[in-house]
C-alpha cells in the first residue's frame, strides 16, 4: 500500500500493479480498491494498474464536507502521485465520477467506461433515485447503516429475502463500514436533483477518446443507456461483452480494455 494527499488534506491509500502505461481503477458502490485487484493482475504485463480506496473507504481517511468536487480532486491527487496523467477505467458509479472528472479537464488520455448507471429521461427511475436518495440520507443520519445497505441492494435489484440473508454473512460488518459512502455515490450520480438523469451536456463536454461497455446479459435499460453515453461522447465508441452482466469478469473485461488502451 502506498498513500497521497488529496487538495483538502485527506490521506488517500492505493495499490500499483504492473509496469508500464498508467491506468487507475475508479470502483463503484460498494468497492474498495481490493476490488480491482483480480482485474489489476489480469493487465499488469502491459501497464501499471493504481487501485486506489475511494474517500471514506478502506486506508483512505475523510475529511467532512463531504462533495463531489473533493472525490474529483481526490482522482487529480492518484492521476499525479501515479505520474501525471492516466488512462482511467471506472466502474458503475465510479464510470460516472471518472467522466466528471474528465470534464473538470484532469489529465486524463483515456476513457474507459463500465455501464455508468444513468437513468433515461422520463421515466420512473428518475423518481426512484430521488426517493432513494431522500431516504437513504434519513438512514445514515440516524445511524442505522444496516438499513441503508439494505435499502441500496434492494434498489439495485436484490430480492429482500437474498437482503435479509446476506444481514447474517460475514461479510455484512465490512459492507456495513462502507455503507455512509453510498451517499457519496448518490451525490456523484446527482440523483437527488436529477434523479441520475443522462447528462447529456456534460457528456459533450468530455472530448478523450472513450469506450463504453456493457455486459450483454444486463438488462435492456442498462445497455441502452451505455450505447447512448458512447453516442453522446465526442470521441465515443461503444462495445458489448457477451454472456456478462453488471458483475463483469476480469477476465472478460481486461481484453477489451488492453485492445482500447493499445500500448
Amino acid at each position: 500500500m502506498d498513500t497521497t494527499h488529496s487538495k483538502d488534506g485527506t490521506r488517500i491509500a492505493l495499490d500499483r500493479t504492473g509496469e508500464g502505461p498508467a491506468l487507475i481503477h475508479v470502483g463503484g458502490a460498494l468497492n474498495d480498491r481490493g476490488s480491482g485487484a483480480a482485474l489489476a493482475g489480469l493487465l499488469a504485463p502491459h501497464r501499471t494498474v493504481v487501485t486506489y480506496d475511494r474517500r471514506g473507504r478502506g486506508d483512505s481517511g475523510d475529511t467532512p464536507p463531504y462533495a463531489v468536487e473533493r472525490e474529483i480532486e481526490d482522482l487529480a491527487a492518484v492521476i499525479e502521485a501515479a505520474g501525471g496523467s492516466a488512462a482511467v477505467y471506472g466502474m458503475s458509479s465510479g464510470a460516472v465520477l471518472a467522466l466528471r472528472a474528465a470534464a473538470h479537464g484532469l489529465p486524463i488520455t483515456r476513457l474507459a467506461l463500465f455501464e455508468p448507471p444513468f437513468n433515461p429521461s422520463h421515466d420512473d427511475r428518475l423518481t426512484r433515485a430521488r426517493a432513494y436518495s431522500t431516504e437513504l440520507t434519513g438512514m445514515l443520519a440516524d445511524g442505522r447503516r444496516g438499513d441503508a445497505l439494505a435499502l441500496f441492494m434492494t434498489a439495485v435489484g436484490m430480492p429482500e429475502e437474498m437482503v435479509g440473508q446476506m444481514r447474517g454473512a460475514p461479510m455484512w460488518p465490512a459492507l456495513e463500514a462502507l455503507a455512509p459512502t453510498l451517499a457519496y455515490d448518490s451525490a456523484v450520480m446527482d440523483d437527488a436533483a436529477t434523479g441520475a438523469e443522462l447528462p447529456e451536456d456534460l457528456l459533450a463536454s468530455v472530448t478523450v477518446p472513450a469506450l463504453v461497455l456493457d455486459g450483454g446479459d444486463s438488462p435492456a435499460w442498462m445497455r441502452d443507456i451505455a450505447r447512448r453515453t458512447a453516442a453522446l461522447l465526442p470521441a465515443g465508441t461503444h462495445r458489448t461483452l457477451d454472456g456478462q452482466t453488471h458483475d463483469v469478469d476480469p477476465a472478460a473485461l481486461a481484453p477489451a480494455l488492453e485492445e482500447f488502451l493499445g500500448g
